[in-house]
């Protein structure tokens, strides 16, 4: 049984698991049930910034339609478009070792796809989690639950991993947006069509 983080705590990853090399960061929530006629189609996404806070280019954005990025270290394993079922709901792995140097910060958020469309938002999302599990032992590391109440929000910066030297820290931010992917693009440095 990993650490259960609150809003805000930092933990260190790498240096207090000398193991770590794969990690495996794990989301997952439940809709409420509503008569909107729409399934929620939940979407995490991880922007690779650098030092300044922005990402370097679109390389950089991993998210359904660009499942790799930093020269492979940063694999997403696919887009779940119901979000039915038990434990994780979108997975995506990290090996540290391979993360490029100009990569300083890894944000991983979660959106709602067509929220504006649907009439969908984050306060109609409950039991929202993230969690890391060390990919070679299929050990759960940390786990933070969302216990905000969101209400308009249609978009959420869950976590960070950040680098701190040669080490990886993680923090666990729980911050949401309006203005869906759109805005979290552009708070990261994207130009968006």
């Amino acid at each position: 049984m990993g650490i259960n983080l609150s809003k805000g705590q930092r933990i260190d990853l790498t240096k207090t698991n000398p193991g770590l090399k794969k990690g495996i960061i794990g989301l997952g929530w439940d809709t409420n049930k509503y008569s909107g006629g729409y399934d929620f189609d939940l979407d995490a996404s991880a922007f690779l910034v650098g030092a300044d806070g922005k990402v370097k280019s679109e390389n950089d954005f991993i998210f359904y339609n660009n499942l790799q990025g930093g020269n492979g270290s940063i694999v997403h394993t696919g887009d779940n478009r119901t979000g039915e079922g038990e434990g994780d709901d979108e997975q995506i792995t990290i090996e540290f070792d391979k993360v490029p140097s100009h990569i300083d910060k890894i944000a991983i958020t979660v959106t709602i796809h067509d929220a504006p469309q649907r009439a969908q938002n984050f306060g109609q999302v409950s039991n929202a989690f993230v969690r890391l599990v060390d990919q070679d032992t299929n050990e759960e590391i940390l786990r933070y639950d969302l216990a905000e109440e969101f209400s308009i929000e249609t978009a959420v910066v869950f976590c960070e991993l950040y680098r701190s030297g040669s080490d990886w820290k993680f923090n666990a931010i729980g911050s949401g947006f309006q203005g869906g992917l759109h805005a979290l693009c552009t708070n990261y440095g994207l130009e968006v069509g």
